[in-house]
């Protein structure tokens, strides 16, 4: 099948399609007449494998770790598992740096009269100054 239906059955766009053959994360046959790229079943199923990961934030390269435990079928689960367990603790950090951020920004929405003064901590805050600006 063409890009176009390949993008429409895996979920993703053409460009991210288009993407992904690119860096070798699939790699369709070219027709070599037309150029056009065809993409079979096992290219849609790994497209859709590799949409899903990068939803859980998974970087291409652990794409391609994965997309290589995938296809291989001997592959101990342990190795899956240590993949999913670094992305957990990365996430995990994540959440903290965030809860970190919303905690000062909280804080400097409550410090802010939010009345007609142009004196304003949020915009100090942001700016990483003492006083409104």
């Amino acid at each position: 099948m063409k890009i176009s239906q390949a993008a429409a059955e895996s979920g993703l766009t053409v460009k991210t399609v288009r993407y992904y053959a690119n860096i070798g994360l699939v790699c369709p046959t070219i027709d070599i007449a037309t150029g056009y790229r065809h993409y079979d079943a096992s290219d849609i199923a790994k497209l859709k494998f590799v949409g899903t990961a990068r939803r859980f934030d998974f970087s291409i390269e652990d794409c391609r770790e994965l997309l290589a435990l995938y296809e291989d079928k001997d592959r101990p689960s342990r190795d899956v598992k240590k993949i999913a367990m670094n992305k957990i603790a990365d996430i995990d950090r994540r959440l903290g740096e965030l809860r970190r951020l919303k905690s000062e920004l909280a804080a400097l929405a409550h410090a802010c009269d939010g009345d007609d003064r142009p004196d304003c901590p949020i915009i100090a805050g942001l700016a990483g100054t003492a006083h409104g600006g």
